[in-house]
Formats: structure tokens, sequence, C-alpha cells
């Protein structure tokens, strides 16, 4: 067999098959960690998945579907639509400042810079999943209108401390994993 006649790998085919793995493992590790990934407080440690777009194209798909099939479980229509939207808006405003540091770090991202790129997700999600939280899961209930702002901005600095704890603790080993991958795996063009 002549080297003319190895076709070389579809990147469609390998777009699709990483972000699945992303996608699984995101499911996979809010599922693990299902009493504290779901409701007001939380910290979901999938989150620091979020990491991977610096690596490939395929952890946006990844996360962004990832979120979804784990907002499945959660059982309310707003979190399916609002808090995977949150995610979506998260990695819309990653992925150029992915792109940025790629140009300054190459492959090899520096610490430094690898404390940029949760700042998206942690603001995204500490905005936007408080509201999915109090309307979606009945929360609003629980307390008087006035009590609203309150129970909102408690919500928001929960969410938003999980989400630190997310990208800032596991992310770091997402990042040191996937710098690991990419030197040991020979990507063919």
């Amino acid at each position: 067999m002549e080297k003319d006649d190895i076709k070389k790998p579809d990147m469609t085919a390998r777009l699709v098959t990483q972000s699945a793995i992303i996608a699984a493992i995101y499911v996979v590790l809010s599922l693990l960690t299902y009493q504290f990934s779901y409701l007001e407080i939380q910290c979901r440690v999938a989150e620091a998945l979020c990491m991977t777009v610096y690596f490939t194209p395929a952890g946006a798909w990844g996360v962004c579907i990832g979120c979804f099939i784990t907002n499945l479980f959660g059982g309310s229509w707003i979190d399916m639509v609002f808090g995977t939207l949150a995610t979506v808006i998260a990695v819309l405003m990653t992925c150029p400042l992915a792109k940025a540091i790629r140009k300054k770090d190459g492959a090899d991202l520096s610490f430094k810079r690898s404390l940029l790129l949760p700042i998206p997700t942690v603001l995204v999600n500490a905005l936007i999943i408080p509201f999915v939280l109090y309307y979606g899961y009945g929360i609003e209930s629980m307390g008087s209108a006035t009590a609203k702002v309150l129970v909102l901005l408690l919500m928001a600095f929960s969410v938003g401390a999980g989400e630190v704890i997310s990208c800032y603790v596991f992310g770091p080993i997402v990042v040191k994993v996937m710098k690991t991958l990419t030197k040991h795996v020979k990507v063919q063009e």
C-alpha cells in the first residue's frame, strides 16, 4: 500500500467525536456530583470543561451539548432552554478570548492566561442562572416579592462562587490533561 492510498482523517468526524466525548464527560461529571450540580447552591464541576475551548473547537460544541443533556435531568424546561443558553453565551464569549490568547501562547497555554478563560463562564452564569433557578424551580414561591432581589443576589453570589470553584480549582486540571493530550496525540492535517 502506497502512502497516497492512506486517507487523511475527516476533520468533521474528528470534531464530532471530540464534541461527543466532551459532552459525555460533562454529563457524567454532572451526574456524579448531582447533589451540588443542581438547584440554588450549585458547583457544577463539569463547568471546568469550558477550558477545552482553548484546545479544540469541539470544546464549544461539547460543553453546550453536555450542558443541555445535563439540564434534561434537572426537570425544568426553563433550565433546559435558558440554562443552556447561558452556556452558549459564555462559550461564544470565550472563543474569541481563547483565540486571542492562542495567538500569544500558541499550543502551550500559560497559567497566567489560563486564568482569563473562565471569566465569561463565571460572569454569564452568575447573571443568568439565578433567574433560571428562581423561576424554573419554584423558588419564587419561597419568599415575598420584596425578598426577590435579595434572593436573586444571594443566588448570584452562590452560583458565581460555584463557577469560580469549578473553573479555577478544577479548570487547571482540565488544562493539564489537555496539554498532555495535545503533546502526545499527533494531529494529522
